[in-house]
């Protein structure tokens, strides 16, 4: 009798899996945003926010939970329970470079959370005060920087953040001796770099594109393989005399480890149409991005490819594992 109850048990859980994947989603979706409220990621999210509860038929909630750079929202998102109503947004920061730089993460980025799709990429673009900064191109920049070491400061989102290792990699790759000054978030940085404190920085072309637009900053150039389409006339940094040179921001959902493969399937689903959705990707363009919709394994690879990418000039910088 007890064999046949433990049978039945086993049995009644098994059918128990699918019928929760067949049913999903049958309560709200949280996806946790591990950057600030008004910040780019948080942007493009919303934007895909009302064409996901149409999708599903239910309400999706976005869960701003910043700090530390990223690992808050990161290891919410981790200790959730895998049952198919937390998602995280990741994004080159929280879920490419934390992994080369901490030793102590309680997870794993490229294993512990399974891929569903890239929703965003974007090229990283330098820009400076040409008030402070009399250059107007990426060779006049390294000339002027070449001849005042140690003299001038880059600003950045803080350790670890994309705006820092792009600018570390730049440094690899010149030679040039450049201050980091961390500030907290795209408005601190942006206005040190308007206030001459910090008159350089890397940045996601889709948080510098207005002040480039207004005329506050002098876009030198983007860190995309080729030219962006939204900024035809403006160099790689590649084609500028760093052949080889390619950094990427980008944004997208994962999965706790565990959720089930069906319901990963049925959320990479609902987003397959909008490829097809016009307004959406002119919007995100709008903001200097790429509308994406990736299979799982891109958007692992692009972790993979990114964590190495990391770690090498993490280590070339000499930047502390934590």
């Amino acid at each position: 009798m007890t064999t046949r109850r433990l049978l039945l048990g086993a049995g009644l859980a098994a059918l128990a899996t699918p019928a929760l994947a067949q049913g999903w989603p049958a309560r709200p979706i949280r996806i946790i945003d591990p950057g600030a409220a008004g910040g780019g990621n948080d942007t493009i999210i919303r934007l895909f926010q009302p064409r996901l509860e149409a999708a599903f038929g239910q309400p999706v909630v976005v869960d701003n939970r910043p700090g530390a750079g990223g690992r808050i929202g990161v290891e919410a998102a981790f200790r959730a329970a895998p049952d198919g109503t937390t998602f995280l947004l990741g994004n080159a920061g929280a879920t490419g470079i934390n992994q080369a730089i901490y030793r102590d993460l309680p997870y794993d980025l490229r294993t512990d959370f399974a891929p569903i799709s890239l929703l965003v990429r974007g090229p990283n673009a330098l820009v400076v005060n040409t008030r402070v900064l009399p250059v107007r191109s990426l060779q006049d920049l390294i000339a002027h920087v070449r001849a005042r070491p140690g003299q001038l400061n880059y600003a950045s989102g803080g350790i670890g953040s994309s705006a820092h290792m792009s600018m570390e990699l730049f440094k690899a790759r010149t030679g040039l001796d450049i201050l980091h000054i961390p500030y907290r978030g795209v408005p601190a940085m942006a206005s040190a770099v308007m206030a001459g404190e910090a008159p350089m920085m890397f940045a996601n072309l889709t948080n510098v594109l207005p002040f480039v637009q207004r005329g506050d900053f002098a876009l030198l150039a983007v860190s995309s393989a080729e030219r962006w389409m939204e900024t035809p006339d403006t160099p790689t940094v590649a084609e500028s005399g760093l052949p080889g040179f390619e950094t990427w921001a980008w944004a997208g959902l994962m999965a706790p480890n565990r959720t089930e493969d069906a319901i990963i399937r049925r959320f990479h689903a609902a987003l397959l149409p909008l490829r097809q959705d016009a307004a959406l990707r002119e919007r995100i363009a709008g903001l200097g991005g790429e509308l994406v919709i990736s299979t799982p394994e891109e958007l692992r690879d692009r972790m993979q490819r990114d964590v190495t990418q990391w770690l090498d000039v993490a280590e070339r910088a000499r930047i502390p594992r934590e």
